[in-house]
């Protein structure tokens, strides 16, 4: 761990327009500073539901020099990942437990695939606009054996395979390892069929990212130094989302500038690594990374492939693409599940700090290997489930806060503005029934009919 001190073309809907590369790749506008309101008579796009188009220039440029995009391609990148990811929920819906994964692929993440175990499904998913790939393991069952590995993981001494996770491009669960003759015994005390295993050799040792600046720096008891993950409110009280190996419930927390800030409320290190503090009345939270430059709309998840980028206090904005989702990782601490694996660098100091992929809020910096020299791989504790766990809103622009999160969203129903829902998810609103495309936290505006890029009528 890093310590340190201070997403057939068929153009018949909106979705599959944005997933190619002709001349209507994206709804008009993208290509420039901005884009359109949706025309009245069309829903919005996945596009128009995140605002890809407000992505800031700090990102952009991270964007060009990491992925080697220009601001239009970064723009096009960003609208088709939101779009894939769209897709992807939609026919993970419709296949059920056939469903293997999706992944975005090409320089502007134009192609969208969709695994299935089922060969009667190719062509519904390419009837959706994306690649079909029929493979052996459901994704269920790949997470199924994942689990089990975390469960058999605990109280082992797991340094020589530090890190594994579902990877669905391989369709197998990908132990990295140190020393291959580690694995079988690991497999064995977790019940895991070698055939579901890809074994990959890797002299990574990640650690924790300390002195990560997010949004801005903090400290904790007056010494070590960590960053704002995302501002939040729970309530009344404001404060924001952090690193879990930051500090412990209790430690007061100082701002950068040595002035009292607040204590941390809830921490848990390892097994996750998440946490949150809450603020004194001197400080407010903002929907922003990096000032004033980065605004935060909402808290998507992004498929696999997706280009994401971070920003820490030593090394500034970076940017990669998602790699694997629910991951495990060893540090010299103990093991960490459900974090995202991804290619972007980062150095000692840029724990904690905000990993977001176009105006969506990923998660937090947890840890890694490698530098922004050479590259690397870096982890981040997801956002949605540090909102869920803790009960905290995420501060986000456009139309205030969401609301009570325990208040039914209005006309009526089970859907209400503040609650964390995962793909899968059902809710009622206006007398209709609705199931979660894509893990999120609702919020005002991203009402059920009002998001069909997040919801689906059932």
């Amino acid at each position: 761990m890093l310590h340190g001190r201070n997403r057939h073309n068929r153009r018949t809907r909106a979705v599959c327009a944005a997933l190619t590369t002709s001349a209507a790749l994206i709804v008009a506008g993208l290509g420039g500073s901005a884009v359109a309101a949706p025309a009245p008579d069309r829903a919005p796009t996945a596009a128009d539901t995140l605002r890809t188009a407000e992505a800031p220039p700090a990102v952009l440029d991270a964007m060009r020099r990491d992925l080697g995009l220009d601001r239009a391609q970064a723009r096009h990148r960003l609208a088709n990942e939101a779009e894939a990811g769209a897709t992807a929920g939609k026919l993970r819906l419709a296949l059920g437990r056939d469903f293997a994964g999706a992944w975005v692929r090409g320089a502007e993440s134009e192609r969208l695939t969709v695994a299935t175990t089922d060969a009667t499904d190719v062509s519904r998913i390419e009837a959706a606009g994306a690649e079909a790939t029929v493979v052996r393991h459901s994704l269920s069952a790949l997470d199924a054996a994942k689990g089990r590995v975390d469960r058999a993981a605990k109280g082992r001494d797991t340094t020589a395979t530090p890190v594994w996770y579902v990877d669905v491009a391989t369709n197998s669960l990908t132990v990295e390892a140190s020393r291959r003759d580690a694995v079988p015994a690991l497999l064995k005390a977790a019940g895991v069929e070698a055939g579901l295993v890809r074994v990959v050799a890797s002299a990574e040792q990640p650690r924790p990212l300390y002195d990560l600046r997010g949004g801005d720096a903090y400290y904790i008891n007056n010494s070590t130094r960590c960053s704002i993950g995302f501002p939040i409110t729970r309530g009344t009280t404001q404060g924001f989302a952090t690193a879990g190996h930051c500090g412990r419930a209790g430690s007061p927390t100082s701002g950068s500038n040595r002035v009292a800030q607040g204590t941390f409320q809830a921490s848990v290190f390892p097994g996750n690594d998440m946490a949150w503090v809450a603020a004194n009345s001197s400080w407010t939270a903002t929907p922003y990374v990096n000032g004033s430059s980065v605004q935060v709309a909402g808290s998507t998840q992004a498929p696999v492939g997706s280009s994401v980028c971070r920003s820490g206090s030593t090394t500034g904005w970076h940017c990669g693409t998602v790699q694997q989702l629910n991951t495990s990782v060893t540090y010299p601490e103990g093991t960490i599940s459900g974090v995202t694996r991804t290619s972007v660098c980062a150095e000692p100091g840029d724990s904690g700090g905000s990993f977001i992929s176009g105006s969506q809020a990923q998660g937090v910096t947890s840890g890694g290997s490698g530098n922004c020299t050479s590259g690397g791989t870096t982890y981040f504790q997801p956002l949605n489930p540090i909102l869920q766990n803790y009960g905290l809103t995420l501060k986000t622009t456009g139309g205030g806060d969401p609301g009570d999160p325990g208040d039914p969203g209005d006309p009526g129903g089970t859907w209400a503005a503040g609650t964390v829902y995962q793909a899968g998810a059902t809710v009622t609103y206006g007398g209709a029934t609705y199931r979660c495309l894509q893990g999120h936290q609702a919020q005002t505006g991203w009402e059920p009919p009002n998001v069909p890029a997040l919801w689906q009528r059932v």
